[in-house]
């Protein structure tokens, strides 16, 4: 498990999916409830992969598009 993955989880709200799973994985079980459903996973690195790809997904849509600004100019040499 990144430990960084561990690290954002944790620190997220109680009660939030991610939470739940960083205290799954950290508490060493596999078995986690989450809005009245019950995911079994078959390892702890199976539940460590499924917070990497939640990570990921909140990652990106908290990505904004960059943008640059050019600026040219003509004529006028040195």
């Amino acid at each position: 498990m990144d430990p960084a993955v561990l690290a954002w989880a944790l620190a997220q709200p109680a009660g939030s999916r991610a939470a739940v799973l960083a205290a799954a994985y950290t508490g060493g079980t596999t078995r986690v409830t989450f809005d009245g459903r019950t995911v079994e996973y078959r390892s702890l690195d199976e539940l460590g992969r499924a917070l990497a790809v939640l990570r990921g997904a909140e990652m990106a849509a908290a990505r904004r598009p960059s943008m640059t600004l050019a600026s040219f100019t003509r004529g006028g040499g040195a």
